[in-house]
């Protein structure tokens, strides 16, 4: 975990507010002690069994799939049970890029199906070819086109046909009939797009079923930030697509809305009012073969090239040939291919690819595919020639220059020596497709046809897209909006490369390099937190929306949200309250919470003092920063929202500083030695200014609160004020908390305080 002090901050928000037995379940008994927190414990049954032998061990191993398994029951188990009266839940599913969500979904689809849901719907991906690829996995893994004991029945809502509402409503009927044996129910399995006529049609298909209130249903919503959420929310209105989810769950009144997805930010950003506001969230453990950011970014970054900035082109300035980062890119993928092709030989598996990323524009496209294409023709052409021919050669000692490159990641790559009479075969074999709808259509990948591919497009390879064996990612394109979710769905990258990870190189535009860099920091930060929060089993509307972030980057697109988020960085900057006396229990608290810090530390006696500033304030040096953090600004109460955001904000960069530097120390003020401060409220009923000012202006005979701070470290400055509202009223002894911290203490973050919980209780 990335920020382990963090579980203190959090801590206050939620204070607030493998050889299996082929058996047939007959039924489901649930004692009182099934109870896990609240929720129901589903069993593993056949279902389940089948779907382990059709992936194991051909792809995970044994112990994978137990995490698998594991974590599958986790999620179903806090989905509505079955055998209970009618009611609707909706969680939340977190994976990594590419890490395996789909047979995470599908395991739980089988669990659904061993533990008496009747219907499972997958809304599987915003076009046809993610349809066709989810869709296609299922019937896989859950054998659907071969098992004999027919356990499901699938429906296609782009194949639906008018009798198909009968046959759907006669499959259900068999789980209200005692007659029917177990073995003879089935589950209805319907996948559709997530486009706003395909889920009216399914609409339409269920408000024809009677009895729909007796059916739990498992709907389980792949990529879940994008498209069904609200994109007209701060219209006050109702999206298309949206409005059809809506639908489709009103006619489903016993279900789960189980969301997917590897980028969260906007689910877990919405208005905890909406229905798609998720009351839980489960985070997914990727393989051991996975690799993600933290290896490409974080611990291996010799992966990652820069593109220069004048081989990027622009409208303004564009390029009128390929630039010299490309070719570097599509030597070492070949050299790849080749190396792969000598050292497996006929038996060569699966496949290798890279991937050309330019932009969203089709034009971009069609020059860097023609780029591609006139390079490995040319490539063909010169290494076909007499091996003494001095293009030949050149050309080879480009290669051997990559080659170098190559060599320092790849332990048993092949003397440069044997491949050149390879290297043409590879370059030949390689085929290059142009991934957009220009067409009309985006085009499939014939994945089966060749080992090596070649895939140049946009926004089409994005989020959902699989891309078999991605060695080498060319991505000549800056962050755009600077969006979070949506700069780390382009990472195609990553997957489980672990045995050819030596192979993979990515290339980026500098500020997409840097953007996730800092991507990490924040997705592991989200992660460790939803972690921590499910093991509390409390509601997710508890969880308080605070997490590191770039400042240079969004967490998501602004036009789903309708409450407002603050991102700052209070390094070299003092934290200054507006209105301590928001409430009165807790300024109550607070006293209590300051003076029995207070009661910890030890000033310095008149006798002691050495200089004019001891004179006006007690002074604590070398106080562990780990206890004025625990027991000081942990515990403190802050309620108004202009503080409060700031306030979590300083305890996030605080608790970041204290994993890498916990011996730090910390030096106390207790201004004028505690004696009341007198402070005018304005209009807004907040404090002006809460630092008095230095005397004269010059500050000969007193510098002003805001330089009494230690040379190093953090400050605390403890202020006991006296209020007075513009109506005259009064509060009296009321301890107000001031932070300075150095520059070194400096960590940007993300606060969202929906009202949910009270900072500091």
């Amino acid at each position: 975990m990335l920020y382990p002090n963090l579980n203190l901050v959090l801590s206050i928000a939620m204070n607030k507010r493998d050889t299996i037995v082929q058996v047939e379940t007959v039924e489901i008994i649930r004692e009182a002690n099934n109870q896990i927190d609240g929720s129901w414990q589903p069993i593993a049954g056949k279902a389940t069994g089948t779907l382990r032998g059709q992936i194991c061990p051909s792809r995970v191993t044994k112990t994978e799939w137990e995490t698998i398994k594991d974590e599958a029951i986790s999620v179903l188990a806090k989905c509505v049970d079955p055998t209970v009266p009618p009611k609707q839940e909706t969680g939340l599913v977190v994976g990594h890029v590419q890490s395996g969500k789909t047979l995470s979904f599908t395991t739980v689809a089988a669990l659904a199906r061993d533990n008496g849901y009747q219907m499972v719907i997958a809304i599987a991906g915003t076009s046809i070819n993610l349809r066709d690829q989810s869709t296609k996995r299922l019937e896989d893994d859950l054998n659907l086109l071969t098992r004999a004991d027919r356990k499901w029945q699938h429906f296609k809502s782009h194949e639906f046909n008018e009798g198909d509402h009968a046959k759907i409503a006669n499959v259900l009927a068999d789980w209200q009939d005692a007659s029917v044996p177990d073995w003879e129910r089935q589950t209805v399995l319907i996948t559709t797009m997530k486009h706003h006529q395909h889920l009216k049609n399914l609409g339409e298909i269920l408000s024809r079923i009677d009895n729909l209130s007796n059916v739990p249903t498992l709907i389980i919503d792949d990529e879940a930030d994008q498209a069904s959420l609200n994109t007209k929310v701060q219209k006050g209105e109702a999206s298309t697509t949206y409005q059809r989810v809506l639908t489709l769950r009103e006619y489903l009144p016993h279900h789960t809305f189980l969301q997917y997805t590897a980028t969260p930010q906007a689910p877990l950003l919405i208005n905890l009012i909406d229905v798609l506001s998720p009351n839980f969230a489960k985070v997914l453990t990727p393989g051991a073969k996975y690799i993600g950011g933290k290896a490409f970014f974080h611990d291996q970054p010799n992966r990652i090239y820069t593109i220069p900035d004048s081989e990027i082109p622009t409208r303004d300035a564009p390029l009128d040939a390929p630039p010299e980062s490309l070719l570097e890119a599509m030597r070492i993928f070949f050299l790849g291919v080749t190396a792969a092709t000598i050292l497996e030989g006929e038996y060569l598996e699966g496949n290798r690819s890279m991937m050309v990323h330019p932009s969203r524009e089709t034009f971009r496209h069609g020059e860097y595919y023609f780029w591609v294409e006139q390079v490995r023709n040319y490539w063909i052409e010169i290494l076909n020639l007499d091996e003494n021919d001095p293009d030949r050669q050149d050309l080879l000692e480009e290669f051997r220059n990559s080659y170098e490159s190559l060599q320092r990641t790849v332990s048993n790559l092949p003397s440069f020596e044997e491949l050149p009479a390879s290297l043409l075969r590879a370059i030949r074999k390689t085929q290059l497709h142009e991934v957009n709808a220009a067409g009309g259509r985006t085009p499939s990948i014939p994945w089966h046809n060749t080992y090596a591919h070649i895939l140049v497009g946009g926004q089409a390879m994005d989020r959902g897209f699989t891309v078999e064996g991605l060695t080498v990612t060319y991505m000549p394109r800056g962050p755009g909006m600077g969006n979070a979710d949506t700069i780390q769905q382009r990472a195609r990258f990553f997957g489980y490369k672990q045995t050819y990870f030596g192979y993979c190189r990515v290339f980026l535009e500098n500020s997409v390099s840097d953007a996730y860099h800092d991507y990490i920091i924040h997705e592991e930060d989200v992660r460790d937190r939803l972690i921590a929060h499910d093991k509390t089993g409390t509601p997710l509307n508890t969880w308080k929306r605070a997490f590191f972030l770039d400042r240079n980057l969004k967490p998501t697109r602004h036009n789903v949200l309708d409450i407002d988020y603050t991102q700052g960085n209070l390094s070299s900057r003092w934290y200054e309250p507006k209105a301590p006396h928001d409430s009165e229990a807790a300024i109550k608290e607070n006293r209590f919470i300051v003076q029995k810090f207070l009661d910890t530390l030890s000033f310095q006696t008149d006798a002691q003092r050495t200089s004019r500033i001891e004179a006006w304030h007690n002074v604590s040096t070398d106080v562990r920063l780990k206890d004025v953090y625990e027991h000081l600004l942990v515990p403190l109460r802050v309620t108004r929202l202009v503080d409060s955001q700031k306030f979590t904000g300083i305890r996030l960069q605080i608790a970041a500083y204290l994993d890498t530097h916990p011996d730090a120390l910390c030096t106390i003020y207790y201004m004028s030695r505690g004696n009341p401060r007198k402070r005018t409220l304005n209009k807004n009923d907040e404090i002006p200014t809460l630092f008095q000012g230095p005397s004269p202006r010059t500050g000969t005979i007193y510098p002003g609160d805001r330089k009494i701070k230690a040379p190093k470290g953090v400050t605390v400055q403890i202020h006991i004020l006296e209020l007075i509202q513009e109506s005259d009223k009064k509060f009296s002894d009321v301890p107000t908390v001031a932070v300075w911290l150095p520059k070194d203490v400096s960590t940007d973050w993300l606060v969202q305080d929906q009202g949910s919980d009270e900072i500091g209780s």
